[in-house]
């Protein structure tokens, strides 16, 4: 294991070093109208989903929203998306699927910023805040959504009772991400003790890599024009880039990226 591994696993330091990673991208990228940070979908053969022209350039990063925020009807529901980003997924899905409120937190108070600035779109809130602490009151939301980002919480079960808990009964926990095959006992436990029924669950690694690989050459340009030459490698690393560690670990089953469909009883 590496020293930057060995760092990653002590909780206290893997949130310290995501406070600072995101808002260097936000403040790099957004010049760019970086609108997603997740990775991609693509089925085979392509499902060829509807986008207006503006999102077509995004295609496939939005279809891992479709995918993760289509398990349920979302029209005329209050739903909050945890770890928004740079709000791209936020705006599709409230312009698209018509929730009757939608709110996107994210514990970068420059990505929100960027996000308030960008997304201004009826019935779409961005919020600063704690994934391990939501600022909702209990059985307050319809559905809560989390796509690629609970690998870099330092409390995973935590965050788990956290959505349980602003969940009404019978709402609707939409949730996508990855961990390395020595992580996976640890957030397979985590799930089957979290106090959500799973509805479904889907193993998606042929479509993540599909997605990443429609979006290679655009994230490479943008790693060479906007990142520092000693952060080429990480920057690779973290849009998924074939021959990146990430690309590679999936493709060789040494990472497993799943979606799911919880509710709460």
């Amino acid at each position: 294991m590496s020293v930057l591994e060995r760092l990653f696993s002590i909780p206290p330091v893997r949130k310290a070093i995501w406070r600072l990673w995101y808002p260097f991208l936000t403040r790099r990228l957004r010049g760019q109208e970086v609108l997603f940070l997740n990775y991609a979908f693509e089925t085979d053969p392509p499902a060829g989903l509807r986008l207006d022209a503006d999102d077509e350039p995004n295609r496939a990063c939005i279809q891992l929203y479709h995918h993760v925020a289509t398990q349920v009807g979302l029209r005329g529901k209050d739903v909050l998306e945890v770890s928004c980003g740079h709000g791209g997924g936020a705006s599709w899905i409230t312009r698209t699927l018509r929730p009757a409120s939608y709110t996107g937190l994210d514990l970068n108070p420059a990505g929100i910023a960027f996000c308030r600035q960008r997304h201004r779109v009826p019935c779409l809130a961005f919020k600063q805040g704690d994934a391990q602490r939501l600022p909702f009151a209990d059985h307050s939301l319809d559905a809560v959504i989390n796509v690629e980002a609970s690998h870099c919480y330092p409390d995973f079960p935590g965050f788990l009772a956290e959505v349980a808990r602003v969940l009404k009964p019978g709402g609707h926990f939409l949730y996508a991400d990855f961990r390395f095959s020595d992580q996976i006992t640890e957030w397979e436990a985590a799930i089957s003790s979290a106090p959500l029924t799973i509805v479904q669950t889907r193993d998606i690694r042929d479509e993540v890599l599909r997605g990443m690989d429609c979006n290679a050459a655009r994230s490479e340009a943008l790693i060479c024009r906007r990142l520092p030459k000693f952060l080429h490698s990480l920057g690779r690393d973290f849009a998924g880039l074939p021959g990146a560690r990430v690309h590679e670990a999936l493709k060789a089953g040494e990472m497993s990226y799943r979606s799911w469909c919880f509710q709460k009883i």
